[in-house]
């Protein structure tokens, strides 16, 4: 688990120092002057995934990491919105498209680099969408299209494979885990 070192204190712009503080269980970031704890806590990355009748729509990635791979529409969540809203913004921004959520359906912590995934089943409102800023191209893809060896990110293949699995029962449910930091080839 990565800590992000800390000189100074964002209130009073002090040294800090790493330390356990009294009541706690690990060190964190205090102020020598103030006291503040600056506390370091995992990221959202909150996501859609939006569906057309039997296709599910992936945006190829124009940024890194994983620069021209495919992943479901999503990012950081940003302070002051909830997760479907995160999921909502982050459809119109990767991929222009407007999305009604359905359900959140799966969460993945990722300890090792300090984040939650959360994905939710949403519905395409049209098919009026296209790549934005951060996406090369956007598409919808049907299951036996879905370019698996080109697959971004864990979650996202594991929760497209989930989907597909389910959907054919009709029948959804919430796909929990964490995931352990991946093998090197």
């Amino acid at each position: 688990m990565a800590i992000l070192e800390i000189n100074f204190c964002t209130s009073c712009g002090a040294p800090v120092e790493f330390r356990t503080p009294a009541d706690e269980d690990r060190p964190r970031h205090i102020c020598t002057a103030c006291g503040i704890v600056h506390y370091q806590n995992p990221k959202m990355v909150i996501g859609a995934l939006p569906v057309w009748e039997d296709k599910v729509l992936l945006c190829r990635r124009a940024i890194e990491p994983r620069h021209g791979l495919w992943t479901l529409p999503g990012g950081f969540m940003e302070n002051g919105e909830s997760t479907a809203a995160a999921a909502i913004r982050e459809t119109l921004e990767e991929a222009n498209a407007r999305i009604e959520i359905d359900a959140l359906y799966s969460m993945y912590s990722l300890p090792y680099i300090n984040q939650v995934h959360m994905l939710f089943r949403a519905r395409l409102l049209d098919l009026d969408f296209g790549p934005g800023p951060e996406s090369l191209e956007v598409q919808l893809f049907g299951e036996n299209e879905i370019p698996w060896d080109s697959l971004a990110f864990r979650p996202v293949k594991f929760t497209l494979q989930h989907y597909f699995s389910e959907r054919h029962r009709g029948n959804f449910s919430l796909l929990t885990g964490e995931l352990d930091l991946p093998p090197r080839l």
